[in-house]
């Protein structure tokens, strides 16, 4: 991708730098703006408008003013909306997909699968649109009706993470607008245009103006406007459990729904009966997706002894044979971290690791591109004493951990305040079910190591979260539910 891409990206109105605020855009107020980097070059794409406190209730004021009548569509209208939505999208995935890579990073495969996933959330959601059904409960009262309904909760504050900064506002956006609720938007400093570009699909599928409004800029004004303004009655969050208990606390006032998606620290369990080559394929694209900056990645892996040093070996072959480069480049298997700040994360982590002990097989050090690339790294012989077997690394290392005895597994894997996602490799149907139901995440892949899909629900349990994105239940979360007692009949 050229600089001449990025003008063209600009030029067709695609990566917009202004908040978009009632169908307007708007510059921030005070003139401020703030630098968008392509974290493969170091090369400055951009720029966004740095925003705060006025212009996030500006957008909430725009946002209220057009759920009056957004609400009151029919849900046929809404989910007609929602479908040319999907269409747009797969329509120019290609070119949205330049834009993920250019400010995340990921490799183009990547970029354009995660696109596709978001066109997939949108069709999923304009098709719920049309089963917001309510129900009739038998009275106890001769002469009497009772009726329940689900209506929209109102104006929706969506607030997004980086590391998947265009699927991540799908499963949000869409299903609030399917529920008849309007939005305010804050993407990631770091990844925004592919959050200002939901405002410019929503244009392009007709939806009215003020229903998808962004905001971009001082995430922590933005977030103090977005929970204490008594307006927004529901906050979706993705991001760091310590952030999610802060944006909590701070919504108690208004009394707001939630559902928040936070951090993780998936345990990858292989047993002595796996198949070996599908647990390593697995292995491979449950930790190094996305250089491992996924929240449901792999953290852990726990290896049987009977299979352990096969499995070490196989791994570490396929780990050292990844082509790590510029996202762009044919063949790519992994891009760089998103900042200096994720390189020293990941770095602090590995040295902890060979400090107490573990053995390291593979990378361990930046890559010779430089930047924020790091080489994927295999340590072994990992403890439970180790930073990486308590704290989310987001980074592309594997530790591996050896154990004897089924039970020794869960316990391992359920010794972390997070409950997320977890995965296990196993033959036995009965130990398949047994491990499933004692395994503490709202997540489970059993022989499976990519899990994400917009027909099933998302989300996890303890420090992981509430709520749960995706599927049927996704579009539960921007409803409430009104029953009404109908008397004199």
């Amino acid at each position: 991708m050229t600089d001449k891409s990025i003008a063209n990206l600009r030029a067709d109105g695609w990566l917009r730098q202004n908040n978009a605020i009632g169908g307007e855009w708007h510059a921030a107020d005070s003139g401020k703006t703030c630098d968008v980097t392509n974290p493969a070059t170091g090369d400055i794409m951009g720029t966004i408008a740095w925003a705060g406190a006025i212009e996030t209730k500006r957008a909430i004021e725009a946002a209220h003013t057009a759920f009056k009548s957004w609400s009151t569509t029919s849900a046929s209208e809404r989910a007609a909306m929602l479908h040319h939505m999907a269409a747009v999208i797969r329509e120019n995935a290609d070119l949205l997909a330049s834009m993920l890579t250019l400010e995340q990073g990921k490799p183009l495969a990547e970029a354009r699968g995660e696109v596709l996933l978001g066109a997939s959330y949108v069709q999923w959601f304009a098709e719920e649109a049309r089963r917001i059904n309510g129900e009739i409960v038998p009275s106890p009262w001769k002469n009497n009706r009772i009726l329940v309904t689900r209506e929209p909760v109102g104006v929706v504050a969506a607030i997004s993470p980086w590391n998947f900064p265009f699927s991540m506002l799908s499963r949000k956006i869409a299903p609030a607008l399917a529920a008849g609720c309007t939005v305010v938007v804050k993407p990631s400093e770091l990844t925004p245009y592919c959050g200002l570009v939901w405002a410019v699909l929503a244009e392009k599928a007709g939806v009215p103006a003020g229903v998808v409004n962004v905001v971009t800029g001082d995430a922590v004004a933005i977030g103090g406007e977005l929970t204490s303004n008594p307006l927004v009655r529901k906050l979706t969050f993705t991001g760091s459990t310590r952030v999610g208990k802060l944006l909590y606390a701070q919504s108690a006032g208004t009394m707001k729904k939630l559902s928040m998606e936070l951090g993780g620290n998936a345990p990858f369990i292989v047993f002595d009966d796996a198949d070996l080559d599908k647990a390593v394929d697995g292995a491979i694209a449950a930790k190094y997706r996305n250089s491992g900056q996924t929240c449901v990645c792999t953290n852990r892996f726990y290896v049987q002894e009977g299979i352990y040093d096969a499995f070490v070996q196989r791994f570490t072959e396929r780990v050292r044979a990844l082509k790590i480069g510029d996202g762009f480049e044919a063949g790519v298997q992994q891009g760089p971290l998103i900042n200096e700040a994720a390189v020293q994360k990941v770095a602090a982590h590995v040295e902890d690791a060979l400090s107490k002990g573990g053995r390291l097989l593979a990378g361990g050090r930046r890559h010779s591109l430089g930047g924020t690339f790091y080489e994927p790294t295999v340590i072994v012989d990992a403890t439970a004493d180790m930073l990486i077997a308590h704290e989310e690394t987001f980074g592309p290392v594997a530790a591996v951990f050896r154990f004897r005895q089924e039970e020794d597994a869960i316990t391992a894997a359920n010794a972390t305040e997070f409950g997320l996602a977890a995965y296990f490799y196993t033959r036995d149907l009965a130990r398949a079910f047994r491990v499933a139901r004692t395994l503490e995440s709202g997540m489970v892949g059993i022989n499976e190591g990519i899990i994400t899909t917009e027909v099933a629900p998302f989300g996890g349990v303890k420090d992981s979260g509430i709520g749960r994105e995706g599927s049927r239940l996704g579009i539960e979360e921007f409803l409430q539910v009104k029953y009404m007692s109908v008397g004199g009949l």
